[in-house]
């Protein structure tokens, strides 16, 4: 898996001062609807067309193969809370190289708190498409959507390309899994 800091939106290693940051990788969302610590800029810096005014944005391959990934992972078990659930949303140029009106791209189902163990993948998917009569978006944020009082919890989210993906073994503990209880694997 290849991770690069441009791409990450929780932590403190892509800039972010403040909010929810947790660690220089993970964020730590404890109630009601926060935004991750990193707002992506997709703008072009020195090319044509300019990032300001509306222009700029990067297409991140929507449709290649390998294509980009969405990756959400629990680092630190959530506690005390009911449910969380995650939302990417893209917003274009507002014609002053800040971020317009959002547009919300992709939601999860709500996770309960048992099962927002350490290791678990909370979002592990392609790179959503813009919807239909989108502007391509040029800024990206993740919100973190929490029901209830999270008093510990860490989730480290990032888009990357080949992400670790491994079948989960579904009860609170097993964050990996791939074989029923009681198989052997010889090395």
């Amino acid at each position: 898996m290849i991770i690069d800091n441009l791409l990450r939106f929780t932590g403190t290693s892509n800039g972010a001062a403040a909010g929810i940051t947790a660690t220089s990788a993970a964020d730590a969302p404890t109630t009601g609807t926060q935004t991750a610590s990193n707002l992506l800029d997709l703008g072009v810096n020195s090319g044509v067309p300019s990032s300001a005014n509306g222009g700029g944005a990067r297409d991140l391959g929507i449709g290649d193969s390998p294509a980009l990934e969405l990756l959400a992972a629990v680092t630190v078990t959530f506690v005390s809370g009911t449910s969380l659930q995650l939302q990417l949303a893209g917003a274009p140029d507002n014609g002053s190289g800040a971020a317009g009106s959002f547009t919300v791209m992709w939601t999860s189902f709500a996770f309960v708190e048992a099962g927002l163990i350490a290791g678990v993948q909370l979002a592990n998917i392609t790179l959503p498409r813009t919807l239909p009569g989108q502007v391509l978006p040029r800024f990206l944020r993740l919100q973190f959507i929490s029901v209830g009082t999270h008093t510990l919890g860490q989730i480290e989210c990032e888009i990357v390309l080949d992400r670790d993906d491994q079948i989960y073994g579904g009860s609170a503990g097993q964050a990996y899994g791939g074989y029923p209880a009681g198989i052997t694997v010889a090395n």
